[in-house]
Order: structure tokens, then sequence, then C-alpha cells
């Protein structure tokens, strides 16, 4: 029990750069609190006692403002960051050394009692403030899930979830490989990575598209102004086609590359 509280504390002291000491960690972070009190809640649950461990769940709602419901599976060194207003449900699971933000839901779209509603979150995964993760699928290892993001579908490892409803950015090749996968896995807080904008890239794809033609339209310009001045009284308004630029880097601005 105190290896598994250690190991908590040093989670949250490795990912939040406020916590100064590992007794302030542990009497003034209320999603530690939330975390060690869900434990004999769970405990009570899985041997029958249901009353008891949602009174325990009722008491660290009001503690914390975190609500876990005792039939909830948490695993090892998961921090709930600021978290006011998290909401786990019966059957949500939560893998090890995931990080949870405040305003996240980890909801159901079921109404079968005993069924899978609640979504199964692998190992390092961060769910950033206020994004509601519905329905009994998996997010895999090392997902991220952005800020206010609505997840309805399944998001596979590594990948990144943004907007409503979610798109799914997958990870690089290079990032997928093996020794990138081999290798310790990087936090970032609020899930905040570099091009998590599916439609930004999508943009991005297109201005550089329309720049390459714009350029090999301007070589063919060249090329026809050189035919031309062999061949005299032809008359080519070259000029006038090219008055015509097209701003790639001015559109490249505007949507943020």
């Amino acid at each position: 029990m105190f290896s598994r509280l250690r190991n908590d504390i040093r989670c949250i002291l490795e990912r939040d750069p406020a916590a100064r000491t590992a007794w302030e960690v542990l009497t003034c972070y209320q999603g530690l609190h939330a975390v060690m009190l869900h434990r004999p809640a769970h405990w009570c649950w899985t041997h029958g006692l249901k009353w008891p461990g949602r009174m325990i769940s009722l008491f660290s709602r009001w503690l914390t403002g975190i609500e876990i419901h005792p039939g909830a599976r948490i695993g090892e060194r998961v921090f709930f960051d600021h978290a006011m207003g998290v909401v786990v449900g019966e059957t949500a699971e939560i893998g090890d050394g995931c990080t949870i933000y405040q305003g996240v839901t980890l909801g159901g779209t079921s109404l079968y009692k005993g069924a899978k509603r609640h979504p199964t979150l692998g190992r390092d995964v961060v769910v950033s403030a206020g994004a509601k993760v519905l329905g009994g699928f998996t997010v895999g290892d090392g997902a991220k899930i952005g800020a206010n993001a609505v997840v309805i579908k399944p998001v596979p490892a590594g990948a990144t979830a943004v907007g409503i409803p979610a798109r799914i950015i997958l990870p690089k090749a290079d990032e997928a490989s093996g020794d990138a996968a081999m290798s310790a896995p990087r936090f970032s807080a609020y899930g905040v990575t570099r091009e998590d904008d599916p439609m930004g890239q999508a943009m991005r794809g297109l201005i550089d598209s329309a720049a390459a033609q714009d350029q090999q339209i301007a070589l063919l310009w060249q090329a026809i102004e050189k035919l031309a001045a062999r061949r005299e009284g032809d008359c080519v308004p070259a000029e006038a086609a090219r008055s015509q630029c097209f701003e790639a880097e001015k559109l490249s601005q505007l949507v943020g590359k």
C-alpha cells in the first residue's frame, strides 16, 4: 500500500512543476485524495459491500470534486490534475500512468446493466480538460485526447483525438517505429502536441500543393516566352497571366503554419 502511494506521489512530482514536496502533494492534492479514497471504495464494491462503496465514493466526491464510481478500475501512477468536475463511470478502466485533467467525463452510452458501457484507457493516456470520452471502446496506449474533444470511437495507440466529434490523427511513421515504442513515453501537459489539428494539416497540404502548381505554371510561362522570342510577330500575354500570384505564405500564416 505504501509503495503504491509513493509511486502516486512520485508521478505527481514528475508531471506537475507546481508540486514542490511530497508532503505538499500528500496533503494538498485532491487528485491524490480521490485515488486514495477510491481504493477502499472499489474493494468494498468488488466484495459485495455495494452501499459502503457508494458512500465512500460520495464522500470522496464531496471532499475532492471528483466523482469516481466504486466499480471503476484505476491503475497505478494515475494523476488527476486539478480535476474538479471529473466523472468516471462504473465500467471505466484507467491504465497505469494516465493523466486526466479537469472537467473530463468517462461516460457510457448504453443503458444495459452489466454491459461494458464506459471507455478503457490504456497506459500513459492523456485526457485534456473538458474532454468527453463516451462509450465502451478502448483508447490505446500513449494516446492523447485534446481539450473539449468528444470521443465516440476507439483511438489507436499513440494517436491524438481532437474536435467535436473527435477526429483521429495517427502517429507519424517514425513515432510509431519500434525504436520509439521501446523508449520511455514523453509526457505532454494537457496533451498539447505540435500539428495536432487535422483540418489545419489538410489546409497546409492543399496550400503546399497549390504553391507547387503555381511554381510549375511560372516555369511553363518562362518556357513559352523563350519560344515566342524566337518567332517574330508572336505576341504572348505573359505579363497579364503572371500578374495573379498565389500568396502561399500569407495563407500559411492564416492556418498557423
